[in-house]
């Protein structure tokens, strides 16, 4: 692949994309002037001081100082490199990336997962045909008629059935030429025991075909018909097939967690059907494993609130925890939703129809108010054994809260429901520590800092914003100022950039940005986003210029006068030089 190549893809992504409308996927934002402002998505604040300029293609963040282009907010928001964050955007327009010279390895490999991709598709037609054009789907129709699910459903789901036979899928696959090594590597298979033939792995079983978020198959569910064990099957780890990664449902879900704002989380692929078939379409389930960072990061590009509602039960309460310090680590607000009776939701929307359990969505609590809730009706607090064991149910719940604020209102509201003194609660929140497991990776939030700023730091950002903007001001910047003496380091990274970018001819664009260092972008945002206060931008670019010239002949001044004592201690006539230069310097500050 050519390095024009890849500007070519860089530009038409950047083309292509709106600032405002990806930041917006991720961030309320309400509209000021020609700004836009919210609650910084990189730090925990109330009062916004996060900033997009849409006619700049740049945001800023006074709090934190996060700054940067659209590409740069994605890296963060996203937690993966630039370029990660351009082919992100890319994929979501429908932009090719380059092609590039590669391996015999990767072309294998890219191979494999074609046919792999291939072999599943063909798997989802042979399972829903069987359920729906044969009479070896009976059972599986009359199973989901008996669940509720509507022929709608059935189809939008493509669901379907394996039939009760030990190689059904098998023989009438290797008839139409798919080869036993795509079986096997698919999971679709498995070998018999005495190495003669495959048998199928799903058989008896309704079958849900998994997809990845954009709609390709990677996998399968079964469950069986009765009681008989284990309920629930899925396709074994592939290439393809990641439970870490998918989120059943999502393909769907995707456009409608946008519109409402929150996701819905459920336990199971059964759960997420019956909800979905309910009319709530912005439900996703995890596959049989914990709910994970992947799957919060999946959710976060669409909407900033998850709402789990898992079983009632304590395995569901203690999932619903655990699920906690996932989410909250990667900044989405956490609410749940209470299914009464200890039913899944699943068997709620059966027994009390679709409107009952629209009904508890609408009435979602905050994690804390829901936990709150549940230790006090399911614990005796009226003993010292039973406060004890309330306290310590509740401190997963309270050490999460990070709004001190907040955090102690939660202290006194448990104080005062098991009538123990505040001071109580305090001093046991103080000893929990919760245990954190090696491979949970915790992703740092920005912190809210006072920068050092001055008027000087003032001017040299007024320099950047009108060379950046015009192109031709640089030329005129260099006739009076060594921009390789420029005191603030970032700020002389970003016009050095420029001065570079214009030698090579290319353009000002988000391209150019990717080179610039973290403090250097954020520096460049805050330079475009910042409000003038009312002055002319040709004004406050003149008299900036004059703030810098003078601070870099009082640098050169006080250089010089320092060489010449230096010369005049030690007796060399250089000194006279000095003096000489230390006064044509002094000179040409009063001229400025």
């Amino acid at each position: 692949m050519r390095s024009e190549e890849m500007d070519e893809f860089v530009e038409r992504v950047s083309a292509q994309t709106d600032i405002l409308g990806v930041v917006q996927g991720y961030v309320p934002l309400k509209r000021k002037g020609n700004r836009y402002w919210g609650c910084c998505p990189f730090h925990q604040e109330n009062t916004p001081s996060f900033s997009v300029v849409p006619d700049k293609g740049f945001f800023y963040c006074f709090g934190c100082h996060a700054g940067g282009n659209v590409f740069k907010f994605l890296s963060m928001i996203e937690n993966v490199s630039y370029f990660e964050a351009i082919k992100l955007q890319a994929e979501k327009l429908g932009i090719p990336l380059p092609e590039r010279h590669k391996s015999p390895q990767e072309l294998a490999r890219e191979r494999e997962v074609k046919d792999l991709r291939k072999v599943n598709g063909l798997a989802r037609d042979f399972f829903h045909n069987c359920l729906t054009m044969t009479r070896l789907g009976e059972p599986g129709l009359a199973y989901f008629k008996k669940r509720g699910i509507r022929p709608e459903t059935i189809e939008e789901f493509q669901l379907g059935y394996a039939p009760l036979a030990w190689d059904k899928l098998s023989t009438a696959f290797q008839k139409r030429g798919i080869k036993q090594e795509f079986l096997l590597a698919s999971g679709l298979a498995a070998e018999r025991r005495n190495g003669n033939g495959l048998y199928d792995r799903f058989r008896g079983r309704v079958i849900i075909p998994i997809a990845d978020e954009r709609g390709r198959v990677v996998g399968f569910g079964g469950r069986v018909l009765d009681d008989s064990t284990p309920k629930y099957l899925n396709t074994p780890e592939t290439v393809l097939f990641n439970k870490r990664r998918i989120l059943f449902g999502l393909n769907r879900a995707h456009r409608a967690i946008q519109r409402e704002g929150y996701a819905i989380v459920v336990e199971g692929y059964m759960d997420a059907i019956s909800v979905f078939d309910a009319g709530v379409e912005n439900v996703v389930a995890s596959l049989g494993t914990a709910f994970t960072p992947e799957h919060s990061k999946l959710l976060l590009r669409y909407a900033p609130v998850i709402c789990f509602c898992y079983d009632s039960d304590e395995a569901g309460q203690n999932a619903t925890i655990r699920a906690l310090s996932i989410v909250r680590d990667t900044g989405a607000e956490v609410r749940v939703i209470v299914v009464p009776d200890g039913k899944d939701p699943d068997e709620y929307i059966h027994k009390h129809g679709a409107d009952a359990f629209r009904a508890l969505v609408k009435k979602a609590m905050p994690l804390v108010e829901y936990r709150l809730h549940y230790v006090l009706s399911h614990t005796r607090y009226d003993t010292l054994a039973g406060k004890v064991q309330a306290l310590q149910a509740m401190m997963p719940v309270l050490s999460g809260i990070r709004e001190p604020a907040a955090r102690s209102e939660y202290e006194k509201k448990l104080a005062q429901a098991l009538m123990l003194d505040e001071g109580v609660v305090q001093a046991e929140l103080a000893r929990y520590r919760p245990e954190v497991l090696p491979a949970e990776k915790k992703v740092p939030l920005r912190q809210a800092v006072v920068q050092q700023d001055d008027a000087l730091r003032r001017a040299g950002r007024i320099v950047v914003r009108m060379a950046w903007q015009e192109p031709a001001v640089l030329a005129h910047v260099e006739t009076i100022l060594d921009l390789e003496k420029l005191a603030d380091p970032v700020q002389r990274e970003i016009l050095l950039l420029l001065r570079q970018g214009q030698k090579e001819g290319r353009p000002v664009d988000e391209a150019l940005t990717a080179g610039l260092s973290d403090g250097a972008s954020a520096e460049l945002s805050r330079a475009l986003v910042e409000n003038l206060d009312g002055r002319d931008e040709t004004q406050a670019y003149e008299d900036s210029l004059k703030v810098l010239k003078k601070a870099e002949l009082n640098a050169l001044y006080m250089e010089h006068s320092r060489r010449a004592n230096e010369y005049l201690q030690a007796g060399n006539e250089a000194y006279l030089d000095e003096l000489n230069e230390v006064n044509k310097i002094k000179h040409e500050m009063d001229e400025w």
